[in-house]
């Protein structure tokens, strides 16, 4: 076996304290992987997505949903097969070569990192509305170093704010899910029931619309991987990945496919508040409910607060496992109490330069940035794919006892789910909003490729 893929699944060890640490309990991995899929991307992109789609959206939401549930599946049979916190860095060296492998986790580190920077600024928008005399910059400069502070402390810390993040967000979405649906069925007090009356028009803006709206749901997904990730911390990897993939099926089809179906039941598609002030919060205070919007503008800071955090986590350990591999600087897997530092600073120092970059250069440089990143998630799913398909046919030969967790249908829907991103690239490429996010996002890759390609000739 080459020596590259020895060192994905046990790199070599100087001493006690050259590993990540296991302070993660399964309590946390529980509610990471519950809040993991209720994300910043639900309570604040969706709107848009509505206002495009209007009553399909829940057609969009089921659509991508489905893709979403089939690369769970798969990556979650990787990672309990091959615990690392590279995940399907790790695992796309491991069965494609290292070129694949450093091309998917540099990617997505840009990815992770320049979201904390987004984040931090929609979450400093929402403090900013309540306290309008302070500086924006300040509240996410703020944000970043309590996050940077908690990261860098012990794996723990991350694992407890994510807990009471999940907690709060879970707990949150239930009962808007609860109210919404009383409403709906006319026994909520004060409230007549809509009926139908808001689903007339189901393709208001036609296949066009729905093809908006399948997109916009598609990154709204993201966010996904992070509990394979932070899997290798935990107590008992496999158990963890395990439990998180077998209940992905219903945590999405309740919080993302139910939760806009109560939406746009209770709330006229083409009503502005679902735009300006987000769906949620538009449905909440459309039922009249004193106080309950500006509630639900708490959960989505702390939506938000919450993918800062899992962000700046994921991206660090992302690092630590290329470096690992030896496809980074070495300085980014220096670990101190089995926390890589060095990665989690570089990884919130890149996130707030793209805050500042927001303000210096709001024109050209940031909008290149958040472009370049358009797409990648969809690169990423296509590595999963790809290296499930490979890995998945060694393991049935060489180890099947570690087939914890089983693709379902396999290889057909493997293929099954290639066609649909292939698909969802093509849907990019029609739509102009999207197709200048293709070429950058494509630019990027073939970048990272080739230098990818590069330094695995150089190594070999």
């Amino acid at each position: 076996m080459p020596s590259s893929t020895t060192e994905v699944e046990s790199p070599p060890q100087a001493h006690a304290d050259a590993t990540l640490s296991h302070g993660l309990k399964q309590r946390h991995l529980s509610m990471i992987a519950l809040g993991g899929v209720i994300g910043a991307g639900l309570f604040v992109g969706s709107g848009a997505g509505i206002a495009a789609a209007g009553p399909s959206i829940v057609v969009a939401y089921t659509l991508s949903g489905l893709l979403v549930m089939l690369v769970m599946r798969m990556l979650g049979e990787m990672s309990a097969a091959y615990p690392s916190s590279g995940s399907f860095s790790a695992h796309a060296e491991r069965a494609i070569g290292p070129w694949a492998g450093f091309t998917a986790g540099w990617s997505f580190w840009v990815l992770l990192c320049t979201a904390v920077g987004l984040e931090g600024i929609g979450a400093a928008k929402i403090v900013t509305g309540w306290l309008p005399h302070t500086p924006e910059w300040g509240w996410v400069a703020l944000f970043m170093v309590v996050f940077c502070v908690a990261n860098l402390a012990a794996v723990k810390n991350f694992g407890e704010f994510e807990f009471w993040f999940a907690a709060l967000k879970v707990g949150a979405i239930s009962l808007f899910l609860v109210l919404g649906v009383l409403a709906i069925a006319g026994v909520l007090p004060g409230t007549d029931a809509p009926g139908t009356a808001n689903l007339t028009e189901f393709l208001p803006n036609g296949s066009e619309g729905l093809i908006v709206g399948v997109l916009a749901s598609i990154f709204a997904y993201g966010g996904l991987e992070t509990v394979t990730i932070a899997a290798a911390e935990s107590q008992d990897p496999v158990r963890g990945v395990a439990s998180a993939v077998r209940t992905a099926m219903w945590r999405i089809a309740l919080f993302y496919i139910g939760s806009m179906a109560v939406v746009v039941t209770l709330v006229p598609w083409d009503s502005k508040e679902v735009v300006e002030k987000g769906p949620y919060v538009a449905a909440l205070d459309h039922l009249g409910i004193p106080g309950a919007g500006q509630l639900m503008n708490v959960v989505v800071l702390v939506a938000l607060l919450s993918a800062m955090n899992a962000n700046i986590y994921g991206s660090s350990r992302i690092a630590y496992s290329l470096v690992e591999r030896g496809q980074g600087p070495k300085v980014l897997g220096r670990l101190s109490g089995g926390v890589p530092r060095i990665a989690v600073l570089a990884s919130s120092v890149f996130g707030f330069v793209c805050v500042v970059l927001s303000y210096w250069r709001p024109d050209d440089v940031f909008p290149w940035l958040l472009n370049m990143i358009g797409g990648v998630i969809l690169v990423v799913w296509g590595f999963i794919a790809v290296s499930q398909l490979r890995l998945r046919a060694r393991l049935n030969r060489e180890a099947p006892e570690k087939l914890v967790v089983r693709m379902w249908a396999f290889p057909w829907l493997t293929w099954v789910a290639l066609a649909g991103m292939a698909a969802i690239f093509v849907l990019m490429a029609r739509e102009p909003g999207t197709r200048v996010q293709l070429y950058y996002t494509g630019g990027m890759t073939a970048v990272l490729a080739a230098v990818g390609y590069a330094w695995q000739r150089a190594r070999r």
